[in-house]
């Protein structure tokens, strides 16, 4: 397992525990805190057309196998709008709650994902990210990001775990329906602020959308449809994710760092133009996403030279790859957690409870 060395000068102490500070005047000085409301106006107004424009396409292709093409652009939209839900719940776009709340919920009904159940789930990631026992996006059933979190896995997902790094990108495509089901097992369950509005604005849409394919592709289409719609937005969701964290030092519950290190150590940068920017919805800029969450979008790529110029005096390590070279470490982190299960004398260690 990767962990942070904690006999290296980059573990808390009293002496650096104003380094979050100071960087964050840094930041403040430079004006990268300020609301950018005509970016996300523009943004939302751009992701809007696009889905009218996918919703024409689909209405004038009618009963057609080209509307598999439909929903790939679809998958990309969908996704879009999940990135300005990720933008509302950080509270990124408004400062009062009320009205990023608003925004959040609307997308949230559109892309068919729990808003709020997203949100508890989103934050518990950002105040503990990859911690073994604090961090739910790494206590994923299926994968394990440690050889000590594979030898605890049974049955089918021991042997999922076991060809993780080769089934990873197949298991990506059921990433958006899992993200559905649970928040709507959530929602039931009332874990969520609003159980009732969430529950109206999930079906809903939901209902639109499978009237929709029903009545004007045919049975097959409709279901091939559906298939393609959810796997890519899965994979799309997925790839957006996966390359910030995984394959990044894992921390343990004995090991005290401090916030800035603790955001910084476990995060990793994905370097390329704009495209890369529009892309990834602003998460390769992960480093100062998870150190200034607030932040606009827009204004992460003006904070991170800022952010690894600092690193680079105060002798912090600061993460960057390529797309490319990211989805490789990841690749290799998640074979060599699984090694453990490929070596024939690996015996199956009991679940903690």
């Amino acid at each position: 397992m990767t962990t942070v060395d904690t006999s290296r000068p980059h573990v808390a102490d009293h002496r650096r525990g104003s380094d979050f500070a100071r960087l964050s005047r840094e930041i403040d000085q430079a004006g990268l805190l300020n609301r950018r409301r005509g970016y996300y106006f523009a943004r939302m107004a751009i992701n809007v057309l696009m889905l009218a424009a996918g919703g024409l396409a689909f209405a004038l292709l009618g009963d057609s196998w080209w509307q598999m093409l439909t929903a790939a652009f679809l998958a990309v939209v969908f996704t879009q709008f999940a990135f300005i839900g990720h933008d509302a719940g950080h509270k990124q776009i408004f400062r009062t709650g009320r009205r990023n709340n608003l925004v959040g919920y609307l997308h949230g009904g559109i892309t068919g994902i729990s808003y709020q159940w997203w949100v508890g789930k989103h934050n518990l990631h950002h105040a503990n990210p990859n911690h073994e026992d604090h961090d739910p996006d790494i206590a994923i059933p299926a994968l394990a990001f440690s050889r000590e979190q594979s030898r605890t896995k049974q049955g089918i997902y021991r042997w999922i775990t076991k060809y993780q790094a080769f089934l990873f990108f197949p298991l990506l495509t059921l990433e958006a329906v899992i993200l559905r089901i649970a928040g709507i097992q959530a929602v039931f369950r009332r874990e969520v602020n609003r159980p009732v509005l969430e529950a109206v604005l999930l079906t809903i849409p939901f209902i639109g959308y499978m009237t929709a394919l029903f009545l004007v592709l045919s049975p097959l289409q409709a279901i091939l449809f559906i298939v393609v719609h959810q796997g890519l937005m899965g994979i799309y969701l997925g790839c957006s994710f996966a390359p910030n964290h995984k394959g990044m030092p894992i921390l343990t519950k004995e090991q005290q760092v401090d916030h800035l290190r603790k955001q910084v150590l476990t995060s990793r940068n994905i370097s390329g133009g704009r495209w890369v920017d529009g892309l990834l919805g602003g998460l390769n800029y992960q480093i100062e996403h998870h150190l200034f969450p607030h932040m606009p979008r827009p204004n992460l790529r003006r904070a991170q030279p800022i952010v690894e110029n600092f690193c680079a005096r105060h002798g912090i390590p600061y993460s960057k790859a390529t797309l490319r070279n990211s989805y490789a470490q990841v690749l290799r982190h998640l074979h060599d957690a699984g090694a453990p299960l490929r070596n024939r004398t690996a015996a199956p260690v009991e679940a903690p409870q």
